[in-house]
């Protein structure tokens, strides 16, 4: 079994941005718990995982026991296994109760180190809690943090942005995530703009606030592997590095999907459904899509190319095609073809979106 990823999709408060499946119902946590187990004791393989990943929602919503209950049902792994958490989450209990699991990697949602900007996101923690986080994790004995940033925030000027990068890297992290603010449909943060009620940080300026996030990052010594993700030499994301390279993974509860090579399926969006369904030993999965060749191709452009290394194209059958379609990009500076690899220049990082859909099988 390669990569396991369980969704805990309970929250205290709902943040305005978010377009994840999540719930305030945290009185269904136990029942949840119980309806996880129950679906992984249920997979057809149950070796030793190369990755596990739980997250949300906020899985350090979950407590202790309920933790461990679900960790005693997990396969065994001798590889990565990261839970995200909010900060305010980590006391010095919890962050013990971390390290005695399974757990050997943390990923925490900083976000931003300004308390007006989190306060406008509804996060539930303070800038002053981050720093706290990291240091109760690596008293109990967690050697790999993780931390999410966010920048293009309405009024947010580029030096204020450089300092909260300066401020991550201060807390001497393994591994930095850093996403423009999105608005997506749905959501809070989303309605506001429609309303005119937020003005979005402009293209240029967001443009030159990933500019200055590579750069700063690249002075700390961060290799930028991924598009969004940028890691310390031997501590890049394993699981999520899984997605990018198209190895299969199972996932595990509401609204998590699952991926064996061939088809990808996902679990019902509704935590009450879910426990119902699971409870009555009947199947989760909302939907199942058997992949043809073009979206196989699709997904790969899409994938491969958001890293570093880019896409192989040594022996693939689609090589002439792939040539075919760069090579307007290969002229204009936004791809390179290194040896048999196509990969994103740096100018072509900026608008990799668009090199990517003229990339892809229509």
């Amino acid at each position: 079994m390669a990569g396991i990823y369980v969704h805990i999709p309970f929250c205290k408060s709902r943040c305005i941005y978010c377009g994840f499946y999540s719930t305030v119902l945290t009185e269904w946590r136990d029942r949840y718990v119980d309806a996880l187990c129950k679906e992984i004791t249920s997979l057809p393989s149950r070796q030793t995982a190369e990755t596990i990943y739980i997250g949300g929602g906020t899985p350090s919503q979950l407590l202790l026991p309920q933790l461990q209950r679900l960790f005693a049902a997990l396969p065994k792994t001798t590889g990565e296994v990261t839970i995200e958490c909010n900060p305010d989450d980590i006391t010095p209990e919890f962050a013990e109760g971390l390290a005695s699991l399974p757990v050997n990697r943390v990923s925490m949602g900083a976000q931003t180190f300004d308390n007006n900007r989190l306060h406008f996101l509804r996060r539930r923690h303070t800038a002053e809690q981050v720093p706290a986080a990291v240091s109760l994790l690596r008293k109990a004995g967690i050697r790999n943090i993780s931390i999410d940033l966010m920048f293009g925030f309405p009024g947010e000027t580029l030096q204020e942005w450089q300092s909260g990068i300066l401020k991550a890297v201060s807390l001497g992290v393994e591994h930095i995530s850093a996403y423009s603010l999105m608005y997506e449909e749905d959501t809070p943060l989303y309605s506001m703009k429609q309303r005119g009620e937020i003005v979005p940080t402009d293209e240029e300026l967001s443009l030159r606030m990933y500019e200055v996030l590579i750069d700063e990052l690249a002075k700390a010594g961060f290799e930028h592997y991924e598009i969004s993700n940028f890691a310390r030499a031997g501590y890049r994301s394993r699981h999520n590095s899984s997605y990018w390279n198209s190895i299969p993974y199972i996932g595990i509860g509401a609204a998590a999907h699952s991926y064996d090579g061939n088809s990808r399926w996902w679990n019902i969006s509704d935590v009450r459904e879910y426990c119902r369904r699971i409870e009555n030993g009947e199947s989760p999965v909302e939907e199942r899509e058997v992949l043809d060749e073009d979206t196989r191709f699709n997904d790969l452009v899409m994938t491969r190319l958001r890293t570093c290394e880019g896409i192989d194209i040594s022996n693939a059958p689609f090589r002439q095609q792939l040539l075919r379609d760069a090579e307007k990009h290969l002229r204009g500076g936004l791809l390179i073809l290194d040896g048999n690899r196509l990969k994103l220049t740096r100018k072509g990082l900026f608008v990799s979106d668009m090199v990517m859909s003229d990339l892809m099988r229509v």
